[in-house]
């Protein structure tokens, strides 16, 4: 349960600020800008990009979970999934998970202008407010169409990793952005059926609690079609090759399969299972399109 007012905080250990920084998130985020980095150049990425320039990522990232966890605590404490995070157990303060929260952040952006450039410094800077302030802080509580226009800031790795590389905004990691944005409503709504009376009771306008789950469903069938078609970009502007669109196709197939079972309501557990599948098919999609990408380097 959540920490009465007045009572003072259990004593908190490193762990709980790691999981302040929701660490499996930031490593799926990181992995999509390591792929943004690899794919921004031909000559091969500079240590000091490479190591410094996902590190600062990182730690913004870090830095706009642990905002989100100090704004969502009374929403974590009613939620089974949540309930026992730092904040909504009383094991961090909020005045102490803000601190963290700060200084990640200007480290994160001090890396950055140390050893990538400005424009990557600033993208990352407006991500990092997109996620913590315009998402948690606003549009979570005011739209069920939060997740759509919020997934913008989460969709942003590829295109940092790019311009950290680079110095430069192109169409190619553009349309990596793309991707991610219509692949984070079918996977955000799928969780959201599946808790969908923990969102009820926490009083979170998700889909499935606002319009049904019915219509939630209609709407990741739809979106999974989109992203299985946006997919396929990369091989039509000749980003990849064969391997990429075979794998692409492959693996589009499968999560528009479960898209349909979850639809159809024929299995038991189908929004969780095509929850996850979500996970694998993002982290999959984009090695597929590194190890094409390195493969097509060396013909």
């Amino acid at each position: 349960m959540a920490i009465l007012i007045g009572e003072r905080p259990s004593q908190a250990i490193w762990r709980d600020y790691l999981e302040l920084t929701k660490p499996k998130v930031v490593v799926l985020m990181l992995i999509t800008s390591l792929v943004g980095m690899f794919l921004a150049t031909r000559a091969g990425v500079p240590w000091t990009v490479l190591l410094f320039g996902n590190l600062g990522i990182a730690l913004c990232a870090g830095g706009a979970a642990a905002v989100n966890h100090v704004v969502d605590r009374r929403i974590d404490a009613v939620m089974a999934r949540t309930h026992k995070r730092p904040l909504a157990e009383g094991r961090v303060t909020p005045a102490a998970a803000l601190t963290f929260a700060l200084v990640l952040a200007v480290l994160g952006q001090a890396l950055l202008l140390a050893f990538t450039n400005p424009l990557t410094a600033w993208l990352t800077l407006a991500s990092l407010l997109g996620y913590a302030v315009v998402y948690t802080g606003f549009l979570k509580r005011a739209t069920p169409q939060n997740i759509v226009i919020g997934g913008l800031a989460g969709a942003a790795p590829p295109l940092l990793g790019w311009t950290a590389a680079t110095g430069h905004v192109s169409a190619e990691p553009l349309l990596l952005v793309l991707i991610i944005f219509a692949w984070t409503p079918p996977h955000f709504w799928a969780l959201a059926i599946h808790r969908k009376e923990e969102y009820a009771k926490a009083d979170i306008p998700m889909l499935p609690v606002t319009h049904g789950e019915h219509y939630t469903k209609v709407h990741i069938l739809l979106y999974t079609g989109a992203l299985l078609a946006v997919s396929l970009m990369p091989y039509v502007i000749h980003m990849s090759g064969l391997l990429y669109l075979i794998c692409a196709i492959g693996l589009g197939a499968r999560f528009l399969q479960w898209a349909v079972v979850l639809y159809r309501g024929t299995r038991p557990h189908a929004a969780i299972n095509t929850f996850k599948y979500s996970i694998y098919y993002l982290f999959l999609l984009f090695i597929a399109l590194l190890v094409d990408h390195y493969l097509l380097l060396n013909l």
